[in-house]
Parts: structure tokens; C-alpha cells; sequence
């Protein structure tokens, strides 16, 4: 087998993998902050009761993520060397301050919001908990800015065959992240309030502990309404942002051959033909195209036969067009989901707002059961359209996917990897849903129950939960 084939494979499966806890982590903790801030403002258990709830779960997924996040970084370390070793002088930066700062920062208020309940005050305790909150999202930030030098190389130099920083501000000041971040980091918030609102609606369905999860259903459908709606209009801004940097990934997400005319449709569906290079069918939107790419109902878009003779000019022969067939259709389902997602949000708004949540609304319930997948499509699609349209640009314009491969490592031994990643991947996915589905059947009032028990390290329980 090919080892850069196996070795894109491997890339992909421990970074989407990963990327099911990140979101989640991000969104859960702003919920919880919110939590429990409504109980040191309003002074209600009840708030308290959810904030720890939640808590939970929150502190289970952060654990996972933690470790396939450890080992996406073996797999960078065994793979991607030639990779590595160019842009490692740009790399260093940012990822150096998520882990010495970001990271850091979460680990230690994380500790201080598990075991400063009743030792804390409670304004000290809720910082805590808004510090981890900050802390995850810019760990984004600055793990994102890094991804976004792959998208749109700014900030260096090369030397000896190497990029170099060279300007620090030029590297967080890059447009691609300030378009990217928002979007990520939205996505995030939506991913943990869809997932709050599911287990609340499973909850709801079955008539368990009906005031603490209606309460909190009302105030995750909210967030994730308003972050869904920000998502997409941050998404459109990213759009917009992709005509000018990188045409050739929006020209591939639109499965646009030639010239899109003016104005430009948009492209609902198409039976894309790769090998001739054509559309046998498509059903478009008039209009759309241009108001996707310019704000205007008017304006060209550039396909992908011009921006290869365009690229062929710059960087010299070679095929410049990315899988069109998986970048259009990735773009289309991340849409797709993220309109259901706003449409759901729309309605439970209106259900909590009317005070209807209490009535039978079964259908609605396990609509919004199953929506807790919702978000994780849409990232995951949105990641693969970033990631595929970029193709074959590793970092795009200065080095191709096919020269960043760990020269020594065999068809062998990247097949092992891949194999053993995987069964641990199984494994830690079997232990998580394990867990949240303990924690979500013992209910908030256990949970409750059993951290004041533990709370007390001199109690009996206290001591037992300590050993």
C-alpha cells in the first residue's frame, strides 16, 4: 500500500477522532459557567445542581480528549517529519504558548473548580470555572493560528530550505484566522449546547427530574440558537474570505469546472464526473453564488481549469485541483446541518418561551435527541472541506502533501499504527459513552449527593472517595 496514503488515513482518523472532544469541551464549559453564575447571582441550589451535573461530563470528555490529543502528536511526530522539520521554526510559537499558557491555565482552574466547592467563595469558584472557560477556547485560538498558516503562509522567511518566523504579530494577525476562529469556536459553543439540550430532552421524554433539566434545555437551546446563527454568518465571512485566498477550494466546494458566469448560481446538487472533468447534472440557485462570494447579487466566480492554468503559471507543472467530488459534498452536508441545527434551535426557543417544554412534545424530544449529532457532522464536514480543498497543498503555495511524509517510515509500519490507533480509539470511545450514560442515568440529584459526600475529605464518605 501506498505510505502516503496510509499515512493521510492515519492523519485523518486521529484528528476527527480528536476533534469530537475539543468542541465539546469548549461548549460544555461556557454552559457551565453560565450555570453557575445564575447561582451566585440568583442564589438558587438548583443552578448549582446543574453546574455540577454537567460538570461531570464535562470533566470525562476533557479527560479523552486530553489523550487523543497525545497521541494525534505521536503521529505528527512519525509521519509528517519532512513536514515537521519545515515549518517547525513557524509551528513552535503558537503551539508553545497553547501548552505553556492555554493548556496550563485550564489544567490548573480545572483542579481548583473540582476541589474548591465549599472551600472557595463562591465568586472565587465561579473565575475558576470562567478561567478554564477561557482557557479551552484560546487553546483554539492559538492552535488555530498554526492551522492557519497552512491556509495562508504569512509572518515568514526561508531559510535553507526551511520556513522561519520572521513576524509574530503577522502570524496572529493572519485574516485566515480571524475568520476561522470565530467560526471554530461557535461551532464549539453550539456542540455543547445541542448536547445538553438532547440529554435534557431524552430527560423530558421520560419524566426525570422534569424542572432541573427543562431549566436546563431552556438556557443550552438558547445558546446554540445564537451560536448556530454566528456560525453561519461567520461562515459566510469565511466564504468570502476563501474567493480571494484560496479560489481554488471554493471553485472545488461549488464543483465549479469553468467560469460560473455573472452573477453566479449556487449549486444545490451536482453528479460530479472527476475523471472528465465535467457535471453530468446540477440544480442550481440563481444569484446565490455571487452573494456567497461578494455580499452582491452580482460577480464572476473563477473555476477550476482557469485557476489550474493560473497555479500551473506560478508554481510550475502539476495537478493543483483538489478532490472535488469529497470537498463539494463535505461543504453541502456541513449546510445542511448547520440549517437543521437553527431550525431546532428556533423552535425549542419558542417552546421554552411559550412555557411549553412541559408539554408532550415526543416527537420534538427525540428530534432533538438525535440532533446531538448534529454539530459533530457539521465540524467534522466543515474540517474535511478545510483540509481535502486545500489539496495538494500541505502548506499551500510553499509545500505539497506528498513532500511532507516521514521519508524512512514503511507501508508496515504506518499500517500497525493505524491498526493499534484505531483499537485504542474503540477502546476510549467505549469508556466515554460508558460513562456519560452512568452519570446521565444516576441523574443531577446523586451527582448532587455524592459531591457533598466527597466534598468533606475528613467525612468517612470523604476519605473512602479520596482513597
Amino acid at each position: 500500500m501506498d505510505p502516503l496514503v496510509l499515512a493521510r488515513l492515519q492523519f485523518a482518523a486521529t484528528t476527527i477522532f480528536h476533534f469530537f472532544f475539543v468542541p465539546l469541551s469548549i461548549g460544555l464549559v461556557l454552559l457551565i459557567a453560565i450555570m453557575e453564575t445564575m447561582y451566585v447571582v440568583k442564589g438558587k441550589e438548583e443552578y448549582k445542581k446543574m453546574a455540577k451535573f454537567w460538570g461531570k461530563l464535562f470533566l470525562i470528555n476533557f479527560a479523552v480528549g486530553v489523550v487523543t490529543g497525545i497521541i494525534q502528536e505521536f503521529q505528527f511526530g512519525m509521519n509528517w517529519s519532512d513536514y515537521s522539520r519545515f515549518v517547525g521554526d513557524v509551528f513552535g510559537a503558537p503551539l508553545a504558548v497553547e501548552a505553556l499558557f492555554a493548556f496550563f491555565m485550564e489544567s490548573t482552574f480545572i483542579g481548583l473548580w473540582i476541589f474548591g466547592w465549599d472551600r472557595l467563595s463562591k465568586k472565587v469558584h465561579l473565575l475558576c470555572i470562567w478561567l478554564v472557560a477561557l482557557g479551552t477556547t484560546m487553546s483554539a485560538f492559538w492552535i488555530l493560528a498554526a492551522n492557519s498558516f497552512m491556509q495562508r503562509p504569512v509572518g515568514f522567511e526561508i531559510n535553507n530550505g526551511r520556513a522561519e518566523m520572521n513576524d509574530f504579530f503577522a502570524l496572529i494577525g493572519n485574516g485566515q484566522l480571524w475568520v476561522e476562529f470565530p467560526h471554530t469556536v461557535l461551532g464549539a459553543f453550539a456542540t455543547g449546547a445541542f448536547m445538553i439540550t438532547g440529554i435534557s430532552a431524552y430527560k423530558l421524554l421520560r419524566k426525570q427530574d422534569v424542572q432541573f433539566f427543562k431549566k436546563s434545555f431552556t438556557i443550552a437551546v438558547i445558546v446554540g440558537l445564537v451560536a448556530s446563527f454566528s456560525t453561519a454568518l461567520f461562515g459566510h465571512q469565511q466564504a468570502q474570505y476563501l474567493v480571494e485566498t484560496q479560489p481554488m477550494k471554493m471553485a472545488a466546494s461549488e464543483g465549479l469546472w469553468g467560469k460560473s458566469g455573472d452573477p453566479a448560481p449556487w449549486t444545490v446538487y451536482a453528479h460530479i464526473d472527476s475523471e472528465n472533468e465535467k457535471n453530468n447534472f446540477e440544480i442550481k440557485i440563481p444569484y446565490l453564488l455571487s452573494f456567497l462570494s461578494y455580499s452582491s447579487f452580482s460577480g464572476e466566480v473563477k473555476g477550476m481549469h482557469q485557476l489550474q492554468a493560473e497555479y500551473e503559471q506560478t508554481y510550475g507543472p502539476g495537478d493543483y485541483i483538489p478532490p472535488v467530488r469529497t470537498t463539494f459534498w463535505s461543504f453541502r452536508i456541513m449546510i445542511a446541518a448547520g440549517c437543521l441545527m437553527i431550525v431546532l434551535g428556533m423552535y425549542g426557543a419558542y417552546l421554552a418561551w411559550r412555557k411549553k417544554l412541559e408539554q408532550p412534545n415526543k416527537f420534538f424530544y427525540r428530534c432533538m435527541l438525535w440532533a446531538i449529532s448534529l454539530p459533530f457532522i457539521a465540524n467534522t464536514a466543515g474540517w474535511v472541506m478545510t483540509e481535502f480543498g486545500r489539496q495538494p497543498w500541505t502548506v499551500f503555495g510553499l509545500m505539497q502533501t506528498k513532500d511532507s511524509i516521514s521519508p524512512s517510515v514503511t507501508s508496515g509500519q504506518l499500517l500497525f499504527s493505524l491498526i493499534a490507533y484505531c483499537l485504542i480509539y474503540t477502546a476510549l470511545a467505549i469508556v466515554m459513552v460508558y460513562l456519560f450514560v452512568k452519570t446521565i442515568k444516576k441523574g443531577p440529584n446523586a451527582i448532587a449527593a455524592s459531591d457533598d459526600h466527597s466534598s468533606d475529605p475528613f467525612s468517612k464518605e470523604g476519605y473512602h472517595h479520596v482513597s
